[in-house]
């Protein structure tokens, strides 16, 4: 079977980048204005956090990992053959872009520094525990680490990596990052807003690396 392999994305100027942040700052801004709490309410009020949410969520851990080991073999197949195949530059890249969103996350969870949807950290303040809904900028701490959704961005990265790679299986490198949405937002985990914006932040991850792998 011959694969269809795209080395990097397809040059379009700085205005693509820049018009597909306008849009996400478009999504994140009306999810937050009139979907984060109804979803959150819904959420809580009719599905009690199902155990099949907190297995979907669950997918998400496991970039992080396989992206350390990725990078690993991947540096030690370029040490040894002074060259990298093209399935090695592919796992290189999906892992490059999982390690630096997984950074990325961390910096903008801290400076944005929201509040979660329900408590179960800390005992930290909640839209379902007393309607608690907003920033608190440079807070810190894992009672203020509400966005962009960590989970959705790491599990985000490799995948725009894959549906850059190879297109041909783009309803596939979807799947994970969709499964993981409803995961988190089932167990009131994030605000829709929250995996909105970790979509982006994953994308933009990836879209870095991919122009220089």
């Amino acid at each position: 079977m011959v694969v269809e392999l795209r080395a990097r994305p397809a040059s379009g100027g700085w205005w693509v980048p820049a018009a597909w942040t306008l849009v996400a700052v478009l999504l994140v801004g009306l999810a937050m204005a009139f979907a984060d709490r109804p979803v959150a309410d819904f959420s809580h009020d009719e599905l009690h956090r199902p155990g099949w949410a907190s297995v979907l969520t669950k997918i998400a851990v496991l970039p992080f990992p396989l992206a350390l080991v990725g990078t690993l073999v991947a540096g030690l197949m370029w040490l040894a053959e002074q060259r990298l195949l093209p399935a090695w530059r592919i796992v290189l890249a999906a892992s490059c872009a999982t390690l630096l969103a997984t950074a990325a996350v961390l910096a903008l969870k801290y400076v944005c520094g929201r509040m979660w949807p329900d408590t179960w950290v800390d005992n930290n303040p909640s839209w379902i525990r007393n309607h608690a809904f907003g920033f608190m900028p440079f807070h810190g701490g894992a009672a203020y680490a509400s966005f962009p959704s960590g989970h959705t961005t790491r599990i985000t990265a490799p995948f725009v990596v894959l549906w850059q790679y190879l297109p041909r299986f783009r309803l596939l490198w979807v799947l994970p990052t969709l499964l993981v949405m409803i995961g988190l937002l089932a167990a009131d985990f994030h605000w829709l807003s929250d995996c909105l914006a970790g979509i982006w932040l994953g994308a933009a991850c990836a879209w870095v690396v991919l122009n220089f792998v």
